[in-house]
């Protein structure tokens, strides 16, 4: 038995990411009865063995299976003008189901899987991350490492009023905290955001983390992830050919304007291009980079939307993948004067205190019991446990990726 006091990890169901409520209402309206696999991975080898943590994580998971929503929590949800009422009268309503995760080992890795009801399973995925991130570094929680997150993002706070001497550009420079999955812990993102805010609050604007977004009355922010579209792979209802296409237009009918930024790399750029026509491109306001070179990925970007004879300066390019402050400078201004560029920025920003971060992820394997895949522009990034269906799909979308099993991102 534990004979440490129980610290909880997750004290709110807002403490997740936006892009989880946004999914899981357009699953709830489209899908409701779709089954869901989701699995736990660790892309790199951990200083420390994740599996030491699983008696842990499994207390953590009662907790996290205990909570509601709360009023004031709804009452939140409910004034964003793309929640839907019927949504928030479902999470008043809603608490996890444990027989849905599972926690075990296999030597010294750690393997969670939640399979179920995908309403019911899909928001487990940022929880399962901030928890195992959490547990996993509660032992470098020392003043002396602490010491060094503060003098980091000191240095990250310099490089940002340095920029503020540069001339200025057509469209401004904004950054949001992307970091709550990857978190050094949840006292931590939360100095970190105060900090910034106080420091740069020009540059600052939101946060993927709806529980600090209320809490210091930031925008929220966040639209689709890769399961929403990986999902569509597996409803059948259309060609696997047509499957990005039948996501989007599901996206464009659930909200209807609002949420316009458009996941480009489940299959690869070129793939999402052919299929992002006049139609899409005008409707959506935008795109999100997560793979392959972001340089090259919004040239490519600008030059489609020329091909469309669409104004590239009207529409948002938000780039989200492995930034840090230099990167995100580099790619503003290379772009700020023809698009609108924002920055998520994530691990850099929330688990930059010396300690080496985790690599890990909670992906979509199954959907209604077909395999799904991951096929972005970064090798590394490919995931999927069925190598026909991954094959098959490379026929489909032409791509010649190279051979990839397990990983995740």
């Amino acid at each position: 038995m534990p004979t440490e006091p129980f610290v909880p990890v997750i004290e709110s169901l807002l403490d997740t990411d936006l892009y989880k409520f946004t999914m899981w209402q357009a699953m709830l309206h489209r899908h409701p009865a779709a089954q869901a696999e989701y699995r736990f991975i660790c892309r790199d080898r951990p200083e420390r063995p994740l599996a030491a943590l699983a008696p842990e994580i499994e207390r953590q998971l009662d907790h996290l299976c205990a909570l509601r929503f709360q009023p004031g929590e709804l009452d939140y949800l409910r004034g964003l003008r793309y929640i839907k009422s019927d949504f928030v009268d479902f999470l008043s309503l809603f608490h996890f189901q444990r027989h849905f995760i599972r926690v075990s080992t296999r030597g010294d890795e750690l393997e969670i899987v939640a399979q179920g009801p995908q309403v019911h399973v899909m928001a487990f995925e940022v929880f399962v991350l901030a928890i195992v991130n959490e547990l996993y570094f509660r032992p470098d929680q020392t003043p002396g490492v602490l010491a060094e997150g503060r003098r980091r993002l000191t240095d990250k706070i310099a490089l940002l009023r340095d920029f503020g001497r540069e001339p200025a550009r057509r469209f401004p420079l904004l950054i949001s905290d992307f970091g709550l999955r990857r978190r050094f812990s949840r006292t931590w993102q939360e100095e970190v955001l105060q900090t910034l805010r106080r420091e740069a609050p020009q540059y600052i604007t939101g946060t993927s983390n709806v529980c600090l977004a209320r809490k210091y009355d930031l925008t929220p922010v966040g639209t689709m992830a890769h399961e929403y579209l990986q999902s569509y792979q597996a409803f059948g209802k259309v060609r696997l050919r047509d499957f990005q296409r039948a996501a989007l237009e599901d996206w464009v009918q659930e909200y209807r304007g609002d949420l316009g930024i458009a996941l480009t790399d489940v299959v690869g750029m070129d793939a999402f291009l052919a299929d992002f026509d006049l139609y899409f491109a005008k409707l959506f306001d935008g795109l999100r980079h997560d793979s392959g070179d972001p340089f090259a990925w919004g040239e490519q970007a600008i030059a489609h939307y020329r091909s469309l004879r669409v104004d590239p300066a009207s529409k948002r390019f938000v780039f989200s993948d492995g930034l840090d402050i230099p990167r995100a400078l580099a790619l503003y201004r290379h772009f700020a004067d023809r698009v609108q560029p924002a920055f998520g920025i994530g691990t850099n920003l929330t688990n930059d205190l010396g300690p080496r971060p985790l690599n890990i992820v909670m992906k979509l394997f199954q959907c209604n019991g077909m395999p799904t895949a991951k096929l972005p522009d970064s090798p590394g990034k490919v995931h999927c446990t069925d190598e026909t269906f991954l094959a098959y799909l490379r026929q489909v979308f032409g791509r010649d990726a190279p051979r990839a099993g397990v990983a995740g991102a």
